[in-house]
């Protein structure tokens, strides 16, 4: 079978993987949708790859259908659709407990997580444990699971972070997958979306997502023109899905007085003058880091319930054969969000 690696210095590679059984616990699927995430971006830029993502199957936004089952394994059956929660935690410690295997705390345990450590789902089938497969709504696309994978639920979970209304104006910072999701969402919860990006043909894709207004840095100062847009206030929550030190700072200073911020972008350091910028505006920051998987569900829930058009989202669908171009494409970060699907 087919399946994506990643060789270093922007090199993908297509190549083939032995048939794949499950073991114990484990149930094997037939890939039908795997996103390609920005997060991959940092390891597909590595000049020097890490060892797993030359050897294992790249991909952490698994969705698809149980092709076979092993043995102990009686919560799915052949033919169910499902998407994968890409950690594997040891299932009993508190953290695993609560949904959260990324941050099972586990010594004895080996983690691991897939397309990484463990084999993913930019290849024709996959093998995981059962204990990591999150139902797909029979009215979602296998597309629509694949961005509930990974992207679209991380910015779900960073929006019910800041309890998100019809009150609200919300600026997010970065308009890529995820951000762009968490404009769609966000409009879906009653917000105003000050949607921030340079580059226009993704703050275009903002607009059509619900975004209220839209703001361009290479037109002038982020801050100063979210102020322009709220009366000088500065918006009442903002989310950072970009991971620079400049716009983590200014995700905090655009906010009001008494407003909240949340971090979603990974890497890199955030650089503030503490005092002006959050202790004497009381300004309250979280950090989120994926999703949990009850998180997952409610997010999938939520898509169904208010009738999101996720798919409005997804601007390039691939074959796997054609993975190494969708990846230089993907590099450019110009495009909306790339889904590798089969048939």
């Amino acid at each position: 079978m087919k399946g994506v690696v990643f060789l270093g210095d922007r090199k993908a590679e297509v190549r083939q993987f032995p048939e794949e059984e499950p073991g114990p616990a484990e149930v094997l699927l037939r890939m039908r949708a795997s996103g390609m995430c920005g997060s991959d971006l940092h390891k597909y830029r590595a000049p020097v790859p890490e060892i797993t993502f030359a050897e294992n199957r790249i991909g952490h936004e698994p969705c698809g259908e149980v092709a076979a089952v092993g043995a102990g394994v009686t919560n799915l059956r052949v033919g169910d659709r499902v998407i994968n929660h890409h950690y594997l935690g040891c299932g009993q410690c508190r953290f695993c407990h609560m949904g959260y295997q990324q941050l099972c705390n586990s010594t004895a345990f080996k983690k691991g997580y897939y397309g990484g450590s463990l084999h993913g789902g930019h290849g024709d089938y996959m093998v995981c444990a059962a204990s990591t497969c999150v139902p797909l709504p029979d009215e979602l696309t296998f597309e629509a699971g694949a961005m509930l994978a990974c992207g679209t639920s991380t910015a779900y979970l960073a929006l019910t972070k800041l309890e998100v209304s019809g009150r609200d104006v919300l600026a997010i910072f970065g308009q890529g997958p995820v951000g762009v999701a968490a404009t769609m969402l966000g409009a879906a919860m009653g917000a105003r979306v000050i949607a921030v990006d340079p580059s226009p043909a993704r703050l275009e894709l903002a607009r059509k997502a619900g975004a209220w207004k839209t703001v361009n840095p290479g037109e002038g100062d982020s801050v100063g023109q979210i102020m322009a847009l709220t009366h000088g206030e500065g918006a009442d929550a903002t989310l950072e899905a970009v991971g620079l030190p400049l716009t983590r700072k200014q995700a905090a200073t655009s906010a009001r007085v008494f407003g909240r911020s949340v971090l979603v972008g990974e890497r890199g350091q955030a650089i503030y003058d503490a005092t002006p910028d959050i202790i004497h505006r009381h300004l309250t920051i979280y950090g989120s880091w994926t999703v949990s998987m009850p998180g997952m569900e409610e997010a999938a829930r939520f898509v169904v319930d208010r009738q999101i058009p996720l798919h409005e989202l997804i601007s390039d669908r691939v074959a796997i054969g054609d993975a190494v171009d969708a990846y230089r494409r993907f590099d450019r970060q110009d495009t909306g969000k790339m889904v590798i699907v089969w048939d």
